[in-house]
């Protein structure tokens, strides 16, 4: 069994790298993903973590690209350094920063308790992103839950949320190509599409390199897991798979195995290996 879509306090999740290595080895995965937003910053420490204990931890990160519904790709086997992709995710950064400042301004503009100081503290100092400043809301009496924060304040369209930079697909594939990872497209669902558009769109993705689609995602029934994977057959990619882990701030999934039916093998991982340039 493994994991290939697991983040941390380097991006949006509540628990450390070296917590994520540790629960997927509790969980019984052979191999997982750590893929924070934009960065490779927590690699290093969960890859140290992960070899105590006798766990794989393949490097990646998730990226953002444009489109109308919610479009991203996980990146596989770029370490951290200097290379195309590296130097991108870097730049990505900077930008993610100084969204952070302006989403904390917005909502601190709507006269809501929070400030960028106690948003920075929730995420330990690393990684500041929307699921931190939804955790202050809730500390702060201002949403019931995080997802209650999303739904009033931070999701697209609400007035909290502030656009941040995306890179194309096609671009974000030659980057992750040139610095030996693959692309997979994740939770194809949250693209909005119909069957016969996503069928449309995934051979789009399939021309333009990428190797997998996200099949057995953490929060998708057998049903749509079983249309995925066919999905992905039809154009020759990989079926992949992962929970999504973000720990409290998705409490319904668990790494290696989502709401308790998720089971991803570890031959996937070989196949996706198989892909690399």
């Amino acid at each position: 069994m493994i994991d290939l879509h697991t983040h941390s306090t380097a991006s949006d999740g509540s628990e450390s790298p070296a917590r994520v290595a540790e629960l997927a080895a509790q969980a019984g995965c052979t191999a997982f993903a750590l893929t924070d937003h934009d960065g490779l910053d927590g690699i290093f420490s969960a890859q140290q973590a992960a070899a105590a204990a006798n766990v794989r931890c393949v490097p990646g990160c998730e990226i953002s690209s444009p489109h109308a519904g919610t479009l991203h790709l996980l990146v596989y086997f770029v370490e951290p350094g200097e290379g195309p992709l590296q130097d991108e995710l870097r730049r990505l950064q900077e930008i993610r920063h100084d969204r952070n400042l302006r989403m904390v301004a917005t909502l601190a503009g709507l006269g809501l308790p929070i400030t960028y100081e106690e948003v920075a503290a929730e995420a330990g100092g690393v990684g500041v992103g929307r699921p931190h400043a939804a955790a202050v809301l809730v500390r702060n009496g201002a949403a019931e839950s995080v997802q209650d924060a999303f739904d009033r304040y931070l999701s697209k369209g609400r007035p909290g949320y502030v656009e941040k930079e995306r890179l194309p697909v096609d671009q974000a594939v030659r980057l992750a190509r040139a610095s030996g990872g693959v692309a997979v497209l994740a939770h194809p669902l949250s693209l909005n599409l119909t069957l016969r558009e996503l069928d449309s769109f995934v051979a789009e993705l399939a021309a333009a390199g990428v190797a997998g689609i996200e099949a057995v995602y953490g929060r998708y029934s057998p049903e749509e897991r079983a249309e995925l994977v066919d999905l992905a057959a039809r154009h020759g990619l990989v079926a992949s798979g992962g929970s999504d882990f973000h720990g409290a701030y998705k409490p319904d999934l668990a790494v290696g195995v989502g709401r308790g039916d998720l089971d991803v093998a570890d031959d996937v991982l070989d196949q996706l290996e198989s892909r690399r340039p």
